[in-house]
């Protein structure tokens, strides 16, 4: 059986064991997980108990920039208690640090680094695992490797990051009218959290299942079938304009789009400002928190 990288995900998720020990597992148990977990704990890697179950959703997402490259990245933990120690903390700027130099292509891959000159990543976090008493993971991280500037934007102490690119003259870099606009770009993205940089970046399939959901919403009004084509473009115009950074209304001031306000300080800087790209990261996002029955719990730990 191809062990995917999602299975390893999955059985990562929810021992908390490194990826390449998961891989070993899921090798041996070819593919099952309930057995791949019992080889773990008769290795000693995962616990009978509480571990195997938890999951992994407090933690914080940080940004490491250096010249040439930035990163951000959502690291992981169970507990704001370990979140907010200076060892978790720690951990996680040497990890994202080490994104930054590496560049891997995946979690995965970045796993199998060398942490130290003893250790690898996969090994390091296993340490602090050990250390904590809590699952620690990368859970995904974004690099971007460029010569263009790059703002960055930490909400709430790193409950959301934000990376965007933007490509200009140097010599614009330190001009106030440009730093702030990046700067309230990126606060814009952590409000407003775009799917989508512009139109373009719409991947096709994306913009004809849209279509498909018009046409068909447009059918059961009864319009015209003559209508159908004009009026389902019409909707697909107000889905980009909300969809798309670019088109959509800013934050700080409802008379002016996102491209409006990039399109003026390019005026007054004198040159071309193009925005390249985007990142954005939620502490949390798409993780399912275990729902805790305290009650249960205690009734069953005295035995009730």
């Amino acid at each position: 059986m191809v062990i995917t990288a999602k299975l390893v995900n999955e059985l990562r998720e929810r021992t908390g064991v490194g990826m390449m020990d998961c891989k070993g597992a899921l090798t041996e148990s070819n593919g099952d997980i309930d057995k791949a977990i019992e080889i773990l704990r008769k290795k000693g890697i995962a616990k009978a108990s509480g571990k195997a179950l938890r999951i992994a959703v407090e933690g914080l997402v940080g940004i490491h920039l250096e010249k040439g490259a930035a990163v951000v990245a959502e690291v992981n933990c169970e507990t704001d208690f370990v979140a907010k120690g200076d060892k978790f903390k720690n951990l996680s700027a040497k990890l994202m640090e080490l994104i930054a130099k590496t560049n891997p292509k995946d979690v995965e891959s970045f796993y199998a680094q060398k942490y130290d000159n003893s250790l690898t990543v996969d090994a390091a976090i296993k340490t602090a695992i050990a250390e904590t008493g809590e699952n620690i993971k990368v859970r995904r991280f974004d690099t971007y490797i460029t010569k263009n500037y790059i703002a960055s934007y930490i909400h709430m102490g790193g409950k959301i990051g934000v990376l965007a690119e933007f490509e200009v003259d140097s010599s614009v870099w330190e001009n106030s009218d440009f730093v702030e606009m990046t700067k309230d770009i990126t606060m814009h993205i952590a409000a407003m959290n775009p799917p989508f940089l512009n139109a373009d970046s719409i991947p096709a399939s994306v913009i004809e299942k849209e279509k498909e959901i018009y046409r068909e919403q447009i059918k059961a009004q009864k319009k015209p079938e003559n209508m159908i084509e004009k009026i389902a473009e019409g909707m697909l115009g107000k889905f980009k304009a909300e969809s798309c950074l670019v088109e959509q209304v800013f934050v700080k001031d409802n008379t002016k789009k996102v491209k409006d306000v990039i399109a003026e300080v390019a005026k007054k800087c004198g040159k071309p400002i193009t925005m390249k790209r985007f990142s954005r990261l939620a502490l949390g996002e798409g993780i399912e928190k275990k729902k805790e029955d305290f009650a249960a719990e205690v009734s069953k730990m005295v035995g009730a």
